[in-house]
């Protein structure tokens, strides 16, 4: 049987695919539409202009309730573990679920107030976004070495802390550049003065979203031993 579908891998499984389509379709609909520079837009550049805007508001507003589905499992299943061999305090893990929901509102934000329209708005969710979810990632992999080997292997926990390194040092000159940036626009001239600040950004933003995707792509071994019951009780008379 397909690894994906055991237990509840079909979660991550799901948040990681669906999330790289949304990246992939609404740059492929801005490109062949004429709107962004084939060579590194923003993220936010491929849905902002019709027809992608639609197509990457719809799509990153389910990938931030997957990944606020993935993240509660996942601070449910540290919780589990935790009992049964204690490893690190709760709190820990609850920060990192609280961290991980702001950064998934972010998210939210992001796809419903488009770039050019509301730039503050905007930005403010998208940092939110990345910042949130670099800091989660970090934290998880705190955890998973905290309950290796136990619970997780030590590739695993190697895997997933370079995913974090390599994410916490691309967002510090994405967002430096970013800040540099006089003007927001979706077309660049490569002679403009902010042009090399727009490409480092860029190229940093491209590399932390992903490196969200193939960190939840590490959970997915984790979910396949858990199990979602739903029970319903009805109290007092009808």
């Amino acid at each position: 049987m397909l690894c994906f579908l055991r237990g509840m891998a079909f979660v991550p499984f799901l948040l990681v695919t669906w999330s790289s389509a949304a990246f992939i379709i609404s740059y492929v609909v801005a490109v062949l539409s004429g709107h962004v520079n084939p060579f590194l837009p923003y993220i936010s550049d491929t849905g902002t202009t019709p027809p992608e805007s639609g197509i990457f508001g719809f799509m990153i507003n389910f990938s931030a309730f997957l990944g606020a589905a993935t993240m509660y499992t996942r601070y449910k299943i540290v919780e589990k573990q935790n009992q049964t061999s204690y490893f690190s305090t709760p709190v820990f893990n609850l920060v990192s679920l609280v961290l991980g929901l702001v950064g998934c509102i972010g998210m939210g934000i992001v796809a419903n107030f488009q770039e050019l329209a509301v730039p503050v708005v905007h930005d403010g969710g998208a940092l939110l976004a990345f910042v949130c979810g670099v800091v989660y990632t970090l934290l998880q992999s705190i955890i998973s070495y905290k309950s290796c080997p136990q619970w997780n292997s030590l590739s695993t926990c190697h895997v997933r802390m370079a995913i974090s390194a390599v994410s916490c040092a691309a967002v510090i000159p994405m967002i430096a550049c970013a800040s540099l940036i006089s003007i927001t626009k979706l077309e660049w001239n490569p002679k403009e003065k902010d042009y090399v600040y727009h490409v480092v950004s860029a190229i940093c933003e491209w590399t932390v979203a992903f490196g969200f995707i193939f960190y939840f792509l590490t959970f997915i071994h984790d979910f396949q031993s858990v199990t979602l019951r739903i029970s319903t009780e009805i109290n007092g008379d009808v």
